[in-house]
C-alpha cells in the first residue's frame, strides 16, 4: 500500500482529523496535536530567537550604558530594535500557535494520518507497512517528537511537511509527529500497531552519543533524550 496524499481538505471533515470515515475494521489508537509552547521551542527555536534579540538590544544599548547615560538615552538607543524584537517574537509564537491548532496527528491500528497546513490543509496517509523505523526524541515535560522513516521510493516533499518533518533530511524527508504530549505513551501505541500489522518484533533501543544512528537487528524504535 503506497503512501497516499488525499489532497486539500476543506471546512467539512467527515471525522475529525481524517479526510474520510474509517472502515469498519479500523479504529483510532491515538489522536492529538502539537503543544504550542513545545512546538515553538523545538521547531521554531523560540528561545534562541529570544536570546538573539536580547543580545542585539544589549549591543545597541551598550554604548549608552558604558558612557553612563541616563535611562532616556538608553531607551533612545533601542527605540527601533526593541519593537522589532517584540514583533518578531510575537510573529513566531503566533505561527507556532496556528500550526498547532491546524495540525492533527492520528494513529490507527493500520496507519498514521497527518493533517497539516494553516491555509491549505493536506492529509497524508502513512500505512504501518510502509514505516521502516521510528525515532523518538524526548523533550522536556514529557513532550517529544516521533520521526518516521519510510520504506521504498515513496517521498513526501519536505516543504509540504514542514514543520512536521525531521530537520535537514531534505533529500529523503522523514515525517515527524512534533511536540506531542506524553510521547513515550504515544510511541508505545505506535510500536504495538506496527507490530500487529507487520508481524515483526518492534524492539526499542535507547540511543547513545557514540551510536546514535545504529539500530539493533529487528528493531523498529529508537529513543533519545535532549
Amino acid at each position: 500500500m503506497a503512501i497516499e496524499n488525499l489532497g486539500h481538505e476543506y471546512e467539512f471533515e467527515p471525522q475529525f482529523g481524517l479526510p474520510e470515515r474509517l472502515p469498519s475494521d479500523e479504529f483510532i489508537v491515538w489522536q492529538g496535536s502539537p503543544d504550542v509552547a513545545a512546538l515553538a521551542y523545538s521547531a521554531f527555536h523560540f528561545k534562541k530567537l529570544a536570546l538573539y534579540f536580547a543580545l542585539l538590544i544589549l549591543a545597541c544599548a551598550w554604548p549608552a550604558l558604558e558612557a553612563g547615560a541616563g535611562l532616556m538615552a538608553v531607551l533612545s538607543a533601542i527605540q527601533w530594535i526593541a519593537p522589532l524584537a517584540v514583533i518578531g517574537m510575537a510573529t513566531v509564537w503566533m505561527l507556532a500557535h496556528f500550526t498547532a491548532r491546524t495540525t492533527v496527528y492520528t494513529i490507527t491500528n493500520k496507519r498514521v494520518v497527518m493533517r497539516l497546513g494553516i491555509v491549505l490543509t493536506v492529509s497524508f496517509n502513512l500505512p504501518m507497512t510502509q514505516l521502516a523505523s521510528a525515532d523518538v526524541r524526548v523533550l522536556q515535560k514529557g513532550f517529544g517528537d516521533i520521526t518516521l522513516a519510510l520504506k521504498g521510493a515513496d517521498r513526501i516533499g519536505w516543504v509540504h511537511l514542514w514543520p512536521s518533518v525531521r530537520p535537514w533530511r531534505i533529500a529523503k524527508p522523514e515525517p515527524t509527529l512534533r511536540a506531542v504530549p506524553d510521547v513515550q505513551m504515544v510511541a508505545e501505541k505506535l510500536r504495538d500497531a506496527w507490530t500487529q500489522n507487520t508481524g515483526l518484533a518492534a524492539n526499542a533501543a535507547a540511543a547513545t552519543s557514540d551510536a546514535q544512528n545504529q539500530r539493533p537487528e529487528g528493531g523498529f524504535m529508537q529513543v533519545s533524550a535532549t
